[in-house]
């Protein structure tokens, strides 16, 4: 394990504490930012940092980044002006890049947000295609990764679930509105259990798609007063929806129960943030 070359595409709010937890196993770990300030900071952490721009091919240097045994894929979808299309097309223009590398074990960070509101447990077995997604085109990323199991590859991916910690407070979105979900459970999960989770998945090897969440699921309304009591924001109004609103409660026994990790946070409400 030690003696794993490990690379990070994506040195950001997550990227770069899954960075700092894999030096403390004792791996070799470097990655890539898309900020230039970022660069030297990251060295100085002893992270060996690139600069990297996925436009939606990749621009900066790459070669170093590939020149690895294990590849962490970390770049969040951003679709807004460029189209749904825009993150499967990075992501197969950086799998070409891959597919000439000596790369042996390939993990894609992706989401829950796959995952349709189904009023149920969702699985990952739930979603495979893009027409059984929530988010095509994600589902469709994943797919481009998946493909290259199919050439000597080992390829996981782990769909996280709404991250949280940090700045990330949830009564920062909702203070002061209106609020008609206040009954749906949330799917959460923190930064650093994902570190964690993301963590064992490496040292294990683990292969395949697995949920990435808290095992507990409080409803909104439930966090939302928290967390807004917590740091003096203002209370959303919650009203009664005119009709049901549909729901999802991501399953994530399948990761823990692989890894047997232990949930450093395991319940919503009982997160910490840098407020």
């Amino acid at each position: 394990m030690k003696s794993l070359q490990l690379s990070i595409i994506g040195l950001g709010w997550l990227g770069a504490p899954l960075a700092e937890q894999m030096q403390q196993l004792g791996l070799s770990v470097r990655g890539s930012t898309t900020t230039p300030e970022k660069v030297p900071q990251l060295r100085q952490q002893g992270i060996d940092t690139y600069l990297l721009q996925l436009n939606p091919g990749p621009e900066g240097d790459l070669t170093p980044l590939l020149d690895v045994d294990y590849l962490v894929v970390n770049i969040p979808p951003k679709a807004g002006k460029q189209g749904d299309a825009f993150h499967p097309e990075q992501m197969r223009l950086l799998a070409d890049q891959v597919r000439s590398s000596r790369i042996k074990h390939i993990l894609y960070v992706s989401s829950t947000s796959v995952y349709p509101e189904l009023n149920r447990d969702m699985v990952e077995a739930d979603v495979i295609t893009p027409d059984q997604s929530a988010a095509p085109a994600l589902t469709q990323a994943e797919q481009i990764w998946s493909s290259l199991a199919n050439q000597v590859r080992a390829v996981t991916i782990v769909r996280c679930a709404g991250l949280m910690g940090d700045q990330r407070i949830p009564g920062k979105y909702v203070a002061g509105r209106t609020v008609d979900s206040g009954n749906v459970p949330v799917n959460y999960l923190h930064q650093v259990d994902a570190v964690g989770l993301i963590s064992s998945v490496i040292s294990q090897g683990l292969v395949g798609t697995f949920n990435a969440v808290a095992p507990q699921h409080p409803t909104r309304e439930a966090i939302y007063r928290k967390s807004c009591a917590d740091f003096g924001y203002a209370l959303p109004t919650f009203v009664a929806p005119a009709e049901p609103v549909p729901f999802k409660v991501i399953n994530g026994d399948k990761l823990t129960q692989a890894t047997r990790y232990v949930f450093v946070y395991p319940d919503p409400l009982d997160f910490p943030y840098n407020g």
